[in-house]
C-alpha cells in the first residue's frame, strides 16, 4: 500500500497551511489556513464575504482544487491549534469535503466561530473535539491520535497518523517549553516511543530553521520574568500604560494579567481579535483574569473604555491589538492620534512581539513606534520569546521521532532548504530521505515500515 503526502499550502511561503495524506484509498486533511500578508493585516482578519476562488486567486487561501484529481475519499479533516494561518480558510473549504473537522476544544471552538461568521459559504461539517492524549478511528485501517505540544496558543498539539505502512507525524508548529503557565509540557515519552515504534514520514514546520543567533527557543518563563522587569516600576506611575501581544497568546496574556493584578489598575483588553480569542479563553476557564479586567471588542464598545481611561490614565493598563502596525488595528489608531485615548509624554507602550519579517510589517512598525515616541511615550520592545521550535529543538525532535523520511514545511524555499540542512547533519540526505515540495506537488512512499 502506498502512502502520498501532497502539498497543497504553505511550502513556498509562511502561513495558507494545508497538506493532505493518502493511504490506499483514505485521504487525511490537514490545517485549512490563510496567508495573512496577502490580506494585510494580522489577528483581526474577516475574510466572511469573500468568495474562495478569489481568495484563491490573490493567494489569501489554499488552491485546494487539486484535490479533485485526487483519486480517495477525505475521511478527515485535522487542525492542531487556532492560529489563522491554520484554520482561517476552514469556512471557505471544508464543506466541500463530507469529512468531520477534528480538533482539540479551544480550537473547535474558534472554528466554530469562524463558521458561524461565514457569509458565502454553509459548513455543515461535523466539528469533532480530540484532547491531547486521545486516539480516534478515521477509517478501517487509519488512527489518528493527539501528543501534547506546547505553542504560542492553548491546546496545540502534535498530530499522529498511524497505518500500515508506518506513522505518519504532522508538527506544525510546537515549541519545547517545560515552563508554561496554562499547558502542560510536551509529551517527550510518547514522542520517543513514536520513534521506536518506527515513524514513516514527519511533516514539519520551518519557521526559525534558518535563525542561527538563537538555536534553543526560550521558554515563556523567561519572557514572564522580562515583563515583570519592564512592567514593575511603570504600573506605579501616574502615566498611561499600553501592553501589546498577540491576541491569541494567552500564556503571554497570563503572564501581563498576573504582573498587573499587583497594581490597583484595572485592565482593558480592547479590539475584536482580543474579544474573540480571550473571551473565549476565559469562558471556557483556559485563561484567568481579574475581576476587575473588562474586554471590549466593538469600535463603540473600546471608544467607550478609552474614554475612560483617557479621563483617568494611571488608573487602567490597556492591552491591545496592533503590534506589528497594522494601520487599522488600535494601538497604531492611537498612535495616530484617531482615538479618544491621546499619547501623553512619560506614557509606557510595552511591545511583547517580534516584527514579523516582511517589507511591509517593518515599515509600518517603524512608522508606529516613530510615532509613539514623538508624543512622548517610552517604548519597550524587548519582552517576547517565540512560539516556534529553534534549530536545536528541531535536532532533538528529529533524534526523538528518528523518522525514515522528513518533509519540511510552513515556510519559503530558504526556510526548507534551511531545516533540510539540520537533517543533514542529522545524517539525512536531500533528494533521498529529505523531500522538499512545492506547492500542488506530491511525495509517494511505496512500502513503508515492516
Amino acid at each position: 500500500m502506498s502512502v502520498e503526502v501532497i502539498a497543497i499550502g504553505g511550502y513556498e511561503e509562511v502561513g495558507k497551511n494545508m497538506s493532505a495524506v493518502k493511504v490506499g484509498d483514505d485521504v487525511v486533511i490537514f490545517d485549512m489556513g490563510i496567508h495573512l500578508d496577502r490580506v494585510h493585516i494580522h489577528e483581526d482578519t474577516d475574510i466572511a464575504r469573500m468568495h474562495s476562488l478569489d481568495l484563491i486567486e490573490r493567494g489569501v487561501i489554499p488552491d485546494d482544487t487539486l484535490m479533485k484529481d485526487v483519486d480517495g475519499k477525505v475521511r478527515a479533516i485535522v487542525f492542531t491549534h487556532g492560529h489563522l494561518d491554520h484554520i482561517g480558510a476552514v469556512a471557505k473549504l471544508a464543506h466541500r469535503y463530507q469529512a468531520p473537522i477534528i480538533a482539540t476544544p479551544y480550537t473547535i471552538a474558534l472554528i466554530e466561530r469562524t463558521i458561524k461568521a461565514e457569509r458565502k459559504f454553509n459548513v455543515l461539517n461535523t466539528l469533532q473535539v480530540l484532547n491531547a492524549g486521545e486516539k480516534c478511528q478515521i477509517s478501517p485501517g487509519i488512527t489518528l491520535e493527539f501528543i501534547q505540544s506546547t505553542h504560542s496558543i492553548p491546546q496545540s498539539v502534535i498530530a499522529a497518523l498511524h497505518t500500515p505502512e508506518g506513522i505518519i507525524v504532522y508538527a506544525l508548529d510546537f515549541k519545547f517549553d517545560d515552563h508554561q503557565k496554562i499547558s502542560p509540557p510536551p509529551d517527550y515519552h510518547r514522542l520517543r516511543e513514536l520513534g521506536r515504534k518506527g515513524v514513516l514520514a514527519m511533516i514539519v514546520e520551518t519557521t526559525r530553521a534558518n535563525e542561527k543567533q538563537e538555536v534553543k527557543t526560550h521558554s515563556e518563563k523567561v519572557a514572564r520574568i522580562v515583563l515583570e522587569d519592564i512592567m514593575k516600576n511603570p504600573l506605579e506611575e501616574k502615566t498611561g500604560m499600553i501592553v501589546t501581544t498577540f491576541s491569541s497568546h494567552m500564556e503571554r496574556i497570563q503572564a501581563i494579567s498576573d504582573i498587573a493584578s499587583k497594581s490597583d489598575r484595572q485592565m482593558l483588553l480592547l479590539g475584536r481579535s482580543m474579544e474573540r480569542y480571550c473571551g473565549l479563553a476565559e469562558a471556557m476557564g483556559i485563561l484567568k483574569l481579574p475581576e476587575n479586567a473588562s474586554i471590549y471588542g466593538s469600535p463603540k464598545a473600546v471608544n467607550r473604555a478609552l474614554a475612560r481611561a483617557e479621563a483617568k490614565r494611571e488608573d487602567y493598563l490597556l492591552i491591545t491589538t496592533g503590534h506589528q502596525g497594522e494601520p487599522d488595528a488600535l494601538l497604531p489608531r492611537i498612535a495616530n492620534a484617531k482615538t479618544q485615548f491621546r499619547i501623553q509624554r512619560g506614557d509606557n507602550v510595552v511591545i511583547s512581539a517580534p516584527v514579523i519579517p516582511n517589507p511591509m510589517n517593518v515599515a509600518n512598525r517603524n512608522l508606529m513606534e516613530r510615532r509613539l515616541a514623538s508624543s512622548g511615550a517610552r517604548i519597550y520592545t524587548n519582552a517576547h520569546v517565540s512560539g516556534h521550535a529553534g534549530r536545536e529543538d528541531h535536532r532533538d525532535f528529529i533524534r526523538m521521532l528518528n523518522p525514515m523520511h522528513i518533509i519540511p514545511a510552513h515556510g519559503d524555499l530558504s526556510m526548507l532548504s534551511a531545516y533540510a540542512e539540520i537533517a543533514e547533519e542529522e545524517g539525512y540526505k536531500l533528494g533521498n530521505d529529505i523531500h522538499i515540495l512545492r506547492n500542488g506537488q506530491a511525495q509517494v512512499f511505496n512500502g513503508g515500515i515492516r
